[in-house]
Formats: C-alpha cells, structure tokens, sequence
C-alpha cells in the first residue's frame, strides 16, 4: 500500500470518517473506495486529489512523513458526528442532508416498519 493511502486510512481513522461518506464526498463508487483503501487497486492521480479535495487537505498532506492531526472534541450533542477540516459548500450541503435524515430517523424507521408489514399482510 502507497504511502498517500496509509495516510489517507490514518487520517479517516483518527478522524472517525466513515468509507462511505468519504464515497459520498468524492463520487467515488464505494467498491472502488473500499478496493483503494485496503490497497487491493493503485490509486490514480486523480483518485488522489479526488479524495485529497474531498477531505479538505491537499495531496501533499497525505504523502508527508508525519501528517499533524488536531484532536476534534465534541463540545455539544447538537453537532455533527464527524469533521473533515473546513468543510467545502458541497460537503456543507452533504451534512445538512445527513443532519435532516438523523433528526427524521423514527419517522423513516416507522415508515420501514409499516411497509415491511403491509408486505406481510
């Protein structure tokens, strides 16, 4: 595994970021995330920036020997569940979706719930 990926899987570690939002931010398929995470696929220099831009940092970032992390505290239950750096317009657009899908969970889940038993029915 390339250096930029050990990186890359330290940071989304420390950070506590998900495969999947990290597929969502860039566009990356998730399979294709997964495969370049584990090292089992190169990744390009495109999937490089891609993902660089995607968590807010520059490749550079995550070809340096010894990458600084900040410590991220939660200072309040009303925040959300991860941070990727300064977030970009469209990863602000991305967590107010996440943001309105978690406040609306008990409707979505009871809705579930109610199709799985009409199904039954």
């Amino acid at each position: 595994m390339t250096k930029f990926m050990n990186n890359v899987n330290k940071y989304l570690s420390e950070m506590k970021i998900k495969q999947a939002y990290l597929s969502m931010i860039t566009g990356i398929d998730k399979n294709k995330i997964s495969r370049l995470l584990t090292g089992a696929q190169e990744e390009s220099g495109s999937d490089m920036e891609t993902i660089a831009k995607g968590l807010g940092k520059n490749v550079e970032f995550f070809l340096a020997d010894h990458m600084i992390l900040s410590q991220v505290h939660a200072t309040s239950v009303h925040k959300i569940a991860f941070y990727a750096g300064e977030p970009s317009e469209k990863q602000k657009q991305i967590a107010d979706r996440l943001m309105e899908l978690m406040e609306n969970i008990n409707e979505v889940m009871s809705a579930k719930s109610r199709f799985e038993n009409i199904a039954r029915g």
